[in-house]
């Protein structure tokens, strides 16, 4: 199942016993602040959650697939997603064991 953002403005609306009208001032607010400190090169940490940062990439040479000529990839400043401990485990998912009988 995939959540979009208007699934997450339901989610948190009913969770928070909020209005969906304020459930969804409260999610934008709350990607506009993660957005403007990134904007700003900062560091977003959200203990248990993760932590949004921003990573310098370097110039590095590519090849056009289509041609085969080398390219010059130019550097960029792009996002980053470090989740933390507790998201990490919430997501871990143990398989359940597979009891098989053999039959001689």
């Amino acid at each position: 199942m995939a959540l979009n953002k208007s699934d997450l403005v339901n989610v948190v609306a009913e969770s928070a016993e909020l209005k969906k009208v304020d459930a969804e001032k409260a999610v934008k607010a709350t990607f506009e602040a993660i957005t403007n400190e990134l904007k700003n090169h900062g560091t977003v940490t959200l203990v248990g959650f993760g932590t949004f940062t921003v990573s310098h990439r370097k110039a590095r040479p590519g090849r056009n697939p289509r041609t085969q000529q080398t390219i010059e990839i130019p550097s960029k400043i792009v996002p980053r997603f470090k989740p933390g401990k507790t998201l990490k485990e919430a997501v871990a998912v143990k398989p359940a064991k597979k009891t098989t009988s053999k039959k001689k």
